[in-house]
């Protein structure tokens, strides 16, 4: 298992050709492309306040993303080339946004708490997964691409810094820690869309649960 790419994005208006579905001049840095050498990765502070872990990677919304839960997106490499496959197009590690491109890791099937230490010093903890957003489906260009990507259930993790540090492409990714419970990335985002029954059963991940899942919880058990 090791990181094939570190991908960062700098802010840039969204009216791009060929893209449809962006408003003109709607700032965004969905487009992360890698970096050579090392990048030092660390918390950056609660969400709102906080953007990315990454240095030199921007995050614009910080009301949707970014801060100490959501401060590295990762992305297995071959999830993206199943995509390419489907879509029939070239998806350069970054294209779906992620910081951290993977191979040989199971990143849907991580359970929520588990922790990843990259490089020498870096230790992430895998927290939530990715939801789509109406940014990431004009980014794609693809019709009917929300819908597609919650269909297959496999949406990348988030991770939140527990030991900071420098990683960088090549970086062999070790697992150091993983709960017991069955409360993984993929069964998370299942939950919080397409089988909200299941949302109840997340609470086994403890307080490794991002807090804006628990209060989703919280909100559809006062609902039954």
């Amino acid at each position: 298992m090791h990181l094939l790419s570190v991908n960062v994005g700098r802010a840039g208006t969204a009216d791009i050709p060929g893209v449809p579905g962006f408003e003109a001049g709607l700032a965004t840095a969905i487009d992360k492309r890698p970096v050579d050498g090392p990048v030092a990765v660390s918390a950056p502070g609660p969400k709102g306040t906080g953007g990315s872990g990454l240095a030199g990677d921007t995050i614009v919304s910080l009301r949707h993303h970014g801060g100490d839960d959501q401060a590295v997106y990762a992305f297995a490499r071959e999830d993206l080339d199943r995509w390419e496959r489907e879509l029939g197009r070239p998806l350069p590690d970054g294209s779906f946004g992620e910081n951290l491109t993977t191979s040989g890791v199971d990143v849907n099937g991580a359970r929520i708490g588990e922790r990843w230490r990259i490089g020498p010093d870096l230790v992430l903890e895998v927290s939530a997964p990715r939801i789509p957003c109406r940014t990431f489906a004009a980014w794609l260009g693809e019709a009917g691409w929300i819908k597609r990507f919650t269909q297959e259930a496999a949406p990348g993790a988030y991770l939140r810094v527990i030991e900071p540090g420098e990683i960088r492409a090549g970086d062999e990714i070790s697992v150091v820690h993983r709960p017991g419970h069955e409360v993984t990335v993929s069964f998370v985002f299942r939950a919080n869309t397409v089988e909200r029954a299941l949302l109840p059963r997340v609470l086994a991940a403890g307080d490794a649960l991002h807090p804006e899942t628990r209060k989703k919880v919280l909100a559809y058990q006062a609902s039954l």
